[in-house]
Formats: structure tokens, C-alpha cells, sequence
């Protein structure tokens, strides 16, 4: 008989029948009294009153008796947890029984009763399993680890448990390996900055090995691994895929999908030149295909993925066409899904068949499916321009079939192959006028009014077609509303004299009936473009328009490239980033592909800044866009400052110019001149000799041949934040002069043009002396290096912290904001040498509380060293003497905007470490120049 007669009795009463039987001395009843309490359990009665009698059952040698008490402890153990103590003496005893079955329940359960109490008695039975002579022991307390991590972490990493972990990597067995390999990737999800994975070529060759032997989900946990380790060449990388490509043709979709993701990774790395490429490449495709036979929701994952594999290499699956053609029984999700891969494999060779396929499914009954059948035709239209005509005569014959929605989704199409393909196709604005009144969707309307406003000199009725529209113009969309209204004014533009009056009915319905701000604000601008300067309205509204580019739904490269590395998981179907839908305290690390070889081209990510590079310590400093938003209105972005410094500068705080000079500038404004500068207020003049004023005091210093030290570049904008610019950037002093030294890589899709710079007011007036010279287009995938030149003549203003500088750059795509610090040592002008009674009188004045004192340590130079390194960068001995076998060196620095700052150097040879006091009228500056003589001394 089944165990199903244990969940059927309701008997009353029950609690003391079954305390009775779990005391019974025979083996038997016992057994049927614990089932019986595990069946109430299950359907949710409460039986906790049962737990000393149900622990007392623990002593037994029969294991499925014991695998019950062990269910029972794990569910109860939480709500009693002062009886769950009893049951440690057990567990303790059950971990060195000499049955390995039942060693490995006892840690099972320890790790799944999750009572802060017990888990320290739990240490020494559970370090005991991990140097278990059984493997199967071994790879169950692998997992315990992990679990008891998530309950109490300091105990875990105290107890030495981590180095066990680690150490379980080498065992013989692959599947503790793969345990041990899935509790370390566990806690270190949830502790990303550890570096528990110490990934190396030894332990990639052990987990490698371990790969052919274990279990299919423990070959999943070693791939997800090893797609975390960056290889250190191509010829590591061609050796991981080798070993990697066997599980391609494994059973379980999951092993499949990691394997891909693996070799996805790697391949970044292989040159396309070499034959192993070509042969993964045709290596990766019948595994991809295999997985769209298992069942819709399977291959829907499997869709996606491959969605993402497309759009990074396409020529896996060219050839593979066929296998996306809809079958009649697919879900809708998995036919949309099918039908966006086509297009994005359609290409010359294959459209025709493509179209075929195409046209067959407009005439299917599932709506939005037709729908996104007669975009795709569309789409097709675009991507390949010899299809064309083919496309449009097909869309032609759809419009034929009057069926409604067919019409309005082919009219939204053809509008996008008009603005392709200008003056090719306007021979069909005819037949789709015909169409006009069956149009009830807004956008298929918006649509056509946008044909009919564009090409209305080729309409003779035009006016007509857009008066009809115009009668029920408050009822419209505001889609429509928008669309109606530019239209109208094309059609003013081109044929002035017959539409005059519906021009101006247009207008006052827009601008005097409407509460729609958008609508009104379009309709004023017209309105005043019309009324001053019909040539410049001219000009503006009858624009050549760009051509629209053939895929404006690719994902973003930057964030394709972190998809990939997600292949297999949640983010590869959301086609979102983990931290995009992932809550929570754990931290979700950025992943990116590894860098490319030198023989191919480099697609760096922003994520490798350069070794070096002081990226690490930028974050704190960095304004989010957000927070930068209040600061667009005090971007003064005039035009480059340029001419004889300025003698002082306002630091009026309050009083800051909101719209001084605006936009216009970045913008292009035609009219736009550049504000006068500041006045200085009188009584500010008077006090500018002393204290911060000092600050604020801009004089420029005479320029000699000098050389100060130059940081690597790095990232100050990456890619991801800037829709696909990523900025690289360094300061630099030479002769004299200024300079920001930036690298501009374009990682979208479309051409970057248009550049423009500007700073926003900062500490030391540092401004561009010259506009943003990017001479030809950027186009995708290309670096280009700029050299630009900085004066110190700028609007001021204290930054927090005193270095700090946000800059904005705007191109052909938006406006993107950052913020960077710069070194201090840029500042130090070739002037600034000063006497030595001067030095000694100034050192005398400034007060005492006025000194800073600093430790330099690990610098292994001598003080001649010191002295002629620092002078390199502008920071120049006055005297030098030595005391008490001290070296002493008194030197003098001055700022570009005149304040002086002297140091006392302290060094002691044989002593790596010194001591630098600082003096200086304005204390802020001390902690900078100190930062400034460590990074002169230490590179």
C-alpha cells in the first residue's frame, strides 16, 4: 500500500495517540508514527508540540526513520530553537557513523537548520566531512560551507572554511569539484569584491578536467566559472575553447547555453584569421539549432539568446534561415520572437526566400503577428537596399488586400522607405491616398499626414487631404495633432499663396484652443519663424532630412557585450542587465568581454581602465547626470576664454548668472556673444592681498621650458553612460601651457560629429582656451586623440573637493555630463622661485596655525634625487641644509593665480619616509600640494 493513507485520517485526538506511538519499542510503529507526523506536517498541521519525542527517534540505525526526524528537525528547528540544541549530540555522533550516507545527511540537514544558535557547535563535525575520506561526504559538506556562510559569514571566514574551500578545487573527484567550485561562485556573489575565485591556468586546467566527469548540473556551475577567468592570450584562450566545444552536443539545454556563453567569451580574444576560428564558428550553430526542437518554453530562452548571439556575430547562424520560419502551432511568443531574428539574418542572398515566407504570414489570423510580419517587411526594405523595390511592390499588393490593420501597419512602413530611400518610391503616394479614409489608428494616420505634408507638391489635392483632417483636429491624438500641424505649414511653405487660410486655422486651433504644452509651443515657434523670416522657416521646416539607418533597434554595443557574458541566464531573456531588475544587498558585478588581441581590432571596454589609472578612487567625486542637472543652468558655455589674463575675477557666489550665455553656444546659437567679465566689487579689491581672498586672486606666471609629470589616462565618461562616447582623458603642464589631454572612442552605432566642450566655474578658473577640434566624423568602433589647450582665465568658484572640475561635451547625439579631478602640480607656475630673505619673512608671517604637516612614506630617493624631481614639475629649492644628520629642504611653489605655497622637507638618509610642512595663506590648499608631492616623488 502507498504512503497516501497517512494524509487521509482527521481523526481528533490525534497529538497524544502519536506521542504514545513515537515511545513505543517497536521499530515499526515508530517508523508509521514519524511518517504520520511528517503527512501532518505536509498539509500544514501543527505537530511542533511532538518535537522531544520526534528527536528521541534520532537514535536509530534504520536510515529512512532517520532521513524523516531530519525533515521534521529542518522545518520545526527555526520555531523551537532551544530544543533543536538537543539534537546536536546526534548530529555530531551521525558525522563519524561509519555509513557515508548517513555522514552526509547529518551535515546535509546541519546546513539547512538555520539557527544562529547551533551553528557554532556545527564547525567541527562539518570541518571533519570536509577532509571526509568519501567523496560523496566531501561534495555535501562543499555545499554546507556556502549555506552556513549565508547565516553567519564572520564564523565561516574565522573558522579557515573558505581555504578548505578552496583547497577542495584540486580534489580527485569532479564532483566535489564542482561543489566546491558552486559554494565558492555563492559567496562570492554575494561579496564581489572578494576574490575567493583565484582563478590561474593551473586551476583552469584542474576544473577543465573535472568538466568530462561530473554531472551535468555541476558542469554548468565549472563553465559559469571558467567564463569568469580572462585568459592571458589567445593561444590559452583557443586551448579553453577546445575543451570547452564537447559540451556543445551535451542533452541538457543549460550545459549547452553555458558552453556557448564560455566560447562566446573566448572567442573575443581569437584572431579571424586563424582556421580554428572559421571552425568554431560552424561548431556553434547545430547546437543552437538542436535547441529550437524541445518545447515552446524552451525554445522561446533559446530564442533569445540566440537573439543576442546574432547581433554579435551573425555569421554563426547565416546559413540557418530556415529554422526560423514559423511553424502554424508556435506560440505567438515564440513567432514574434522567430520572426525578429529573420530580419536580423536577412541579407542579399537569402531575401528572397525571406519575403516569400513574409508575405505568407500577412495573411495570417493572429493580429499582432500580421502586424509584425508587414513591419518586418519593412524592415527588410531598409536593411538590404537591393530588396527594395520587391519589398515595396509586396507591401503594395498587402495594401490591396483592404484587409484594415494590413493597410495601417504597410502606411507606417512605407513612410520609413520614403525617408531611406528619397525620390524612389513616391510613384505609390497614390494608391495610398486611396486608403485614406480607413485609417483609424493614430499612428498610421500621423503616417500618411506626414507623406502627404512631405511630398505635397507631387498631391494636387493636398490641401484637401489634410483640411479633411483638420475638422475633427481636437479629437486626434496628439501624435496626430503634432504631425497635422508641421504638415500643414510644409504644405504653406510650398504652395503659400493657396493655403494661406488654412494655415492660419491650423495655428489658432494649435496655439489658442489647445491646453497640449507641446502642441502649442510647436505651434508658436512656427507661428513667429512664418511671421519674421519666412526663408529662415524655410529652411528650418524644409530641411533635408538624414536617412534613417538600417537598425535602430540593436542593442546598445556596450551593453551587448555585458549581455553575452550573461548568456544562459534571466538577463540574456530580459535582454536587461542584472542590475537592472536585482534588488537587494547583493552586489551585482559589471561583466564585459575580455579586451581583443593585437592582430584584430581593439574594442577596449570602459571597464579596463588603464593599469594605473586612479579610476578607483574617482567614484566619490563623480557626480550621477542627475546631480548635475542643477549645475546645466550654471554652465557658462560661452565661447573659449581667450585673450590677457584677468588681473582679479568676482567670487560672488550668490549672484551666478543662470542663462548667461545659455545653451546658445554649445548649441550654435547664431546671435550669441559672449558676456562681459565680471566687474570686481570695490571693498573686494582693497582685501585681496591676504587670507583666501588670495584664492581667488588670478595672475599668470611667466612660462620656461619645464616638463612635470603626466598621469595615464583615465576614464572619465564610459561608454554606458553616455549613449556609446566613452572619454579617456590626463592633464598635462609642458613650457608653460595647459593642456587636457583626451582620447574620444565612439562605441555606438552611429556616426559622432558636432563636438563641443565647455567647463563649469572651478576653483582656479580653468577653462578651454581653444574649441574642441575633432576634425572628421567619428565613426563606430574609432579613437581619435586631442590635445586641448586650457587657460586659467575662466569664471571661479570654490569646488568641493578644490580640485574638482565638471566638464560637458556635447555632439551630434545629446549633451553628456562628468566631473574629474585634476593634480594641483598643473597649476604650478615657472615663476616660482622665490628669494631667500623673502622666503624667511613670508614663512614668518603666515601664522603657525596656518601649517599642515604630511608623511611621505615608501620613497627610496636621496635629496639631491628629491630636489631635481621636483623642480621638473615647478616645485623649486630655495636653500638646503642639514641637521642633526637631516637633509632640509626649503622650497617654494607658486599657483597660477598667485598664491604661494612653502614647504619644509624633511628627509633622513636610509629612511624611506619624510616629513613636508606646508605654509600657506589659503590652508585649503596644503592637502592637494601635499597629494601633488607624493604623485611627483612615487611615478
Amino acid at each position: 500500500m502507498t504512503d497516501s493513507k497517512y494524509f487521509t485520517t482527521t481523526k481528533k485526538g490525534e497529538i497524544f495517540e502519536l506521542k504514545a506511538e513515537l515511545n513505543s519499542d517497536k521499530k515499526e510503529k515508530k517508523k508509521e508514527a514519524v511518517k504520520k507526523v511528517i503527512a501532518s506536517m505536509t498539509v500544514g498541521k501543527d505537530v511542533s508540540a511532538l518535537f522531544p519525542d520526534v528527536v528521541n527517534c534520532m537514535q536509530t540505525d534504520n536510515l529512512e526513520l532517520k532521513k524523516l526526524v531530519y525533515l521534521y528537525l529542518m522545518n520545526y528547528a527555526k520555531s523551537q530553537p532551544d530544543m533543536a540544541i538537543m539534537a546536536v549530540n546526534t548530529f555530531v555522533k551521525d558525522c563519524e557513523d561509519p555509513n557515508p550516507l548517513i555522514r552526509a545527511l547529518a551535515v546535509r540537514t546541519m546546513g539547512c537548520i538555520r539557527v544562529d544558535k547551533i551553528t557554532e557547535y556545527l564547525c567541527e563535525p562539518l570541518r571533519k566531512c570536509l577532509k571526509d575520506e568519501d567523496p560523496y561526504v566531501r561534495k555535501t559538506a562543499a555545499v554546507c560551507v556556502a549555506k552556513l556562510h549565508d547565516i553567519n559569514a564572520q564564523l565561516v571566514e574565522d573558522q579557515g572554511f573558505l581555504d578548505t574551500l578552496k583547497d577542495l578545487i584540486s580534489d580527485s573527484n569532479p564532483m566535489v569539484v564542482a561543489n566546491a567550485v558552486a559554494a565558492l561562485s555563492e559567496i562570492a556573489e554575494s561579496h564581489p569584491s572578494s576574490n575567493l575565485l583565484d582563478l590561474n591556468p593551473q586551476s583552469i586546467n584542474k576544473l577543465l578536467t573535472a568538466l568530462n566527469e561530473c554531472t551535468e548540473w555541476g558542469q554548468i556551475f565549472i563553465l559559469d566559472c571558467l567564463a569568469n577567468y580572462t585568459p592571458k592570450d589567445d593561444r590559452e584562450a583557443q586551448s579553453i575553447c577546445e575543451r570547452v566545444t564537447p559540451r556543445l552536443s551535451h542533452a541538457n539545454s543549460a550545459v549547452v547555453l553555458s558552453a556557448v556563453k564560455v566560447l562566446m567569451k573566448f572567442m573575443e580574444m581569437l584572431s579571424k584569421d586563424l582556421d580554428y576560428y572559421g571552425t568554431l564558428l560552424k561548431k556553434l550553430a547545430p547546437p543552437l539549432v538542436t535547441l529550437l526542437s524541445a518545447e515552446p518554453e524552451l525554445q522561446y530562452v533559446a530564442l533569445r539568446n540566440i537573439n543576442l548571439i546574432v547581433q554579435k556575430r551573425p555569421e554563426i547562424l547565416k546559413h540557418e534561415m530556415k529554422v526560423f520560419f514559423v511553424k502554424y502551432n508556435d506560440p505567438i511568443y515564440v513567432k514574434l520572437e522567430k520572426l525578429d531574428i529573420m530580419i536580423r539574418l536577412a541579407s542579399q542572398a537569402n531575401i528572397a526566400q525571406v519575403l516569400a515566407e513574409l508575405k505568407e504570414y500577412a495573411t495570417e489570423v493572429d493580429v499582432d503577428f500580421v502586424r509584425k510580419a508587414v513591419r518586418a517587411i519593412g524592415r527588410c526594405a531598409i536593411k538590404v537596399e537591393q530588396s527594395a523595390e520587391r519589398c515595396v511592390s509586396t507591401l503594395l499588393d498587402l495594401i490591396q488586400t483592404k484587409v484594415n490593420y494590413v493597410v495601417q501597419e504597410a502606411i507606417v512602413v512605407i513612410k520609413d522607405i520614403f525617408r531611406k530611400y528619397p525620390n524612389k518610391y513616391e510613384s505609390v503616394i497614390a494608391t495610398l491616398c486611396e486608403n485614406l479614409d480607413s485609417l483609424d489608428e493614430p499612428e498610421a494616420r500621423a503616417a500618411m499626414i506626414w507623406i502627404v505634408g512631405e511630398y505635397a507638391e507631387r498631391i494636387d489635392n493636398a490641401d484637401e487631404l489634410l483640411e479633411s483632417f483638420l475638422e475633427g483636429f481636437h479629437d486626434e491624438s496628439t501624435q496626430v495633432q503634432l504631425q497635422l500641424l508641421t504638415a500643414i505649414v510644409k504644405l504653406f511653405l510650398k504652395k503659400p499663396t493657396e493655403t494661406q487660410e488654412l494655415v492660419q486655422q491650423v495655428l489658432s486651433l494649435a496655439t489658442q484652443d489647445s491646453d497640449n504644452p507641446d502642441l502649442r509651443d510647436r505651434g508658436y515657434i512656427y507661428w513667429r519663424l512664418l511671421s519674421t523670416d519666412p526663408v529662415a522657416a524655410k529652411e528650418v521646416v524644409l530641411a533635408e532630412k538624414p536617412l534613417i539607418s538600417e537598425e535602430t533597434d540593436l542593442i546598445e554595443p556596450t551593453l551587448l557585450d555585458e549581455l553575452i557574458c550573461y548568456i544562459g541566464t534571466l538577463a540574456s531573456v530580459y535582454h536587461k542587465p542584472p542590475s537592472a531588475f536585482v534588488e537587494g544587498g547583493r552586489g551585482v558585478v559589471h561583466k564585459s568581454l575580455p579586451p581583443r588581441t593585437a592582430s584584430s581590432e581593439s574594442t577596449e571596454s570602459p571597464e579596463t581602465a588603464p593599469a594605473g589609472a586612479p579610476s578607483s578612487e574617482q567614484p566619490d567625486v563623480i557626480p550621477t547626470q542627475g546631480d548635475l542637472l542643477g549645475d546645466l543652468l550654471n554652465l557658462d558655455l560661452g565661447p573659449p576664454v581667450s585673450g590677457p589674463p584677468l588681473a582679479t575675477s568676482s567670487v560672488q557666489m550668490g549672484a551666478v548668472d543662470l542663462l548667461g550665455g545659455g545653451l546658445d553656444s554649445l548649441i550654435g546659437g547664431p546671435n550669441f556673444v559672449a558676456p562681459p567679465a565680471a566687474a570686481v566689487p570695490a571693498n573686494l579689491g582693497a582685501s585681496m592681498g591676504s587670507g583666501l581672498s588670495d584664492l581667488f586672486d588670478l595672475t599668470s606666471g611667466v612660462g620656461t621650458l619645464s616638463g612635470s609629470y603626466v598621469a595615464p589616462k583615465a576614464v572619465w565618461l564610459p561608454a554606458m553612460k553616455a549613449k556609446g562616447l566613452e572619454i579617456s582623458g590626463t592633464f598635462t603642464r609642458q613650457v608653460g601651457s595647459i593642456s587636457m589631454d583626451l582620447q574620444l572612442t565612439n562605441k555606438a552605432l552611429q556616426v559622432m560629429t558636432d563636438f563641443a566642450i565647455q567647463f563649469n566655474r572651478n576653483s582656479f578658473g580653468l577653462a578651454p582656451a581653444a574649441p574642441l577640434q575633432v576634425h572628421a566624423p567619428l565613426s563606430p568602433n574609432q579613437t581619435v586623440e586631442i590635445s586641448l589647450p586650457l587657460n586659467t582665465v575662466g569664471s571661479v568658484m570654490k569646488m568641493e573637493p578644490l580640485n574638482n572640475l565638471q566638464v560637458a561635451v556635447k555632439n551630434n547625439i545629446d549633451v553628456f555630463y562628468f566631473s574629474t579631478l585634476y593634480p594641483l602640480h598643473i597649476l604650478f607656475v615657472e615663476d616660482g622661485k622665490m628669494d631667500r630673505q623673502m622666503f624667511l619673512a613670508t614663512w614668518k608671517d603666515i601664522p603657525n596655525e596656518n601649517e599642515a604637516q604630511f608623511q611621505i612614506r615608501d620613497c627610496p630617493l636621496n635629496a639631491e634625487a628629491v630636489s631635481s624631481r621636483l623642480q621638473s614639475s615647478n616645485i623649486f629649492t630655495v636653500a638646503k641644509r642639514n641637521v642633526e644628520g637631516q637633509d632640509m629642504l626649503y622650497q617654494s611653489l607658486k599657483l597660477t593665480n598667485g598664491i604661494w605655497v612653502l614647504a619644509e622637507l624633511r628627509i633622513q638618509p636610509g629612511n624611506p619616509s619624510f616629513t613636508l610642512s606646508l605654509k600657506c595663506r589659503a590652508p585649503e590648499v596644503s592637502q592637494h600640494v601635499y597629494q601633488a608631492y607624493e604623485t611627483i616623488l612615487k611615478n
